[in-house]
């Protein structure tokens, strides 16, 4: 009887005997606070186009667009990427205005849209209120 109690007493103990209590960090606790408080609409678009442009391979893609217009099978061998994984990199840059998609049969054709850049950074100076510095880049 008391090998039985001792078997049920290890079972229903805590995993680390005297080990005090998991919790967050402090940087989790701040990431998660500052996920929840609202964003303003027009700084979330600044970061979706700043964050579309932070990965390598989708730098390579707006590379190779901006040389003409490309199918994704072109995309995969240009990139060397599977083609599940350029077609995430394509909806990205697309959400974030950088390139057009349409559909050819099969086929989808990707084009740059090279006018976005100046697009975002003409708003990117005003929601930040940055002066134009008039014609100096």
């Amino acid at each position: 009887m008391a090998a039985a109690r001792s078997i049920n007493a290890a079972l229903y103990q805590p995993p680390f005997i005297g080990s005090r209590p998991l919790s967050p960090s402090p940087a989790r606790i701040r990431s998660t606070i500052a996920s929840v408080v609202l964003q303003p609409e027009d700084l979330r678009e600044l970061r979706t186009f700043h964050r579309a442009l932070a990965d390598v391979n989708r730098l390579r893609i707006v590379r190779r667009l901006a040389e003409g217009e490309a199918s994704v099978t072109d995309l995969i061998g240009n990139v060397g990427l599977s083609q599940p994984l350029v077609s995430h990199h394509l909806k990205r840059l697309r959400i974030a205005g950088l390139i057009q998609t349409r559909r050819v049969g099969r086929e989808t054709l990707c084009t740059l849209r090279p006018e976005a850049f100046g697009e975002v950074a003409a708003r990117e100076r005003a929601i930040l209120g940055i002066a134009d510095s008039g014609g100096a880049a």
